[in-house]
């Protein structure tokens, strides 16, 4: 296959694409690895197969070169950036942080390959999409209806505990929709602790349940940990 621009690019775009529409799933429900992070992901996956797919462009074959597998060094470098992506990954509380800067490390690497490798219209290319990504798609991105996650908590003292409907209806009225519902007896069976993990697409639902909690006279304490699921 003959290299050129108009062909780099439509393997780049269709992989931008692609990874796009997968990561705004992501992104909507409220996941760590979200639109910009699969997009990334997807066009270094795409530009690496475009070492392999052109190497006669940057590699004339020779009785000598026949022997070789120049992609073996790609593969090794892209193992090596594997540690140092997942170095810069870590748990905050329960949110999960430097996902998007994994996969930028990753993908300039896969750039750093097609410039080395002398397919410089690609590596080009490859820099204005991913530029393009890290910085235009976070627009769009903060755009996304996103789903938001907590870990909630609520004690009564044992004799004035709401019952379960109870508590789902107030928090279907504050926008939230509840799973994992769990029961706890504490301080002697003295207080009865209701925990669940809560979402909604309300960005202020939180703190709207916070302030509603604050006021129940009943409600011995609560705890609201946003970011699990």
């Amino acid at each position: 296959m003959q290299l050129s621009l108009a062909e780099v690019a439509k393997h780049m775009i269709a992989a931008l694409v692609a990874g796009g529409v997968i990561g705004t799933e992501r992104s909507i429900n409220g996941r760590a690895a979200g639109f910009r992070t699969h997009t990334l992901v997807c066009m270094a996956a795409s530009i690496l197969m475009l070492v392999t797919l052109f190497e006669s462009q940057w590699l004339p074959l020779t009785s000598e070169s026949i022997r070789m597998d120049p992609t073996r060094m790609a593969q090794g470098i892209m193992t090596g950036i594997g540690f140092l992506g997942a170095g810069v990954i870590f748990k905050e509380g329960l949110t999960v942080r430097g996902l998007t800067t994994a996969a930028s490390i990753w993908i300039t690497s896969a750039i750093g390959i097609l410039m080395g490798a002398g397919l410089y219209a690609a590596g080009a290319l490859a820099t204005a999409l991913t530029l393009g990504v890290l910085s235009l798609f976070r627009y769009i991105e903060l755009r996304f209806p996103t789903q938001m996650y907590a870990r909630h908590s609520i004690q009564f003292a044992r004799g004035a505990a709401m019952s379960q409907s109870a508590v789902r209806q107030m928090l279907s009225e504050h926008g939230f929709k509840v799973s994992e519902f769990s029961y706890a007896l504490l301080n002697g069976e003295d207080v009865v602790e209701y925990r669940m993990a809560i979402r909604t697409l309300h960005p202020g639902a939180l703190d709207r349940l916070a302030e509603t909690l604050g006021t129940m006279p009943h409600v011995r304490g609560f705890t609201i940990s946003p970011g699990g699921d």
